[in-house]
């Protein structure tokens, strides 16, 4: 449970590196790694792949919280232009 924790903290600091500049904070570090690790998981399933290793899962749950983040944000500009 807490290499989980601390695999979601270390993939939720990474997404907000690449998708923001910073880190979000560390309680929205760990939730961003661990639903990135939710939709990262279903993505490389969907591709056949999969993630062994500490580092592997950190990856797969960083990708999946850049996807999270860049949906969130187009919805967000979709809604913001009035586009809903």
């Amino acid at each position: 449970m807490l290499v989980a924790i601390i695999i979601a903290l270390i993939a939720g600091w990474l997404t907000g590196q690449i998708m923001k500049g910073s880190g979000y904070g560390v309680l929205i570090d760990i939730v961003l790694g661990l639903v990135g690790g939710l939709i990262g998981g279903f993505l490389f399933g969907a591709l056949g792949l999969a993630a062994n290793s500490a580092v592997g899962q950190i990856i797969m749950a960083t990708v999946g919280g850049v996807v999270l983040v860049a949906l969130s944000h187009a919805l967000h500009r979709r809604i913001a232009a009035g586009q809903d």
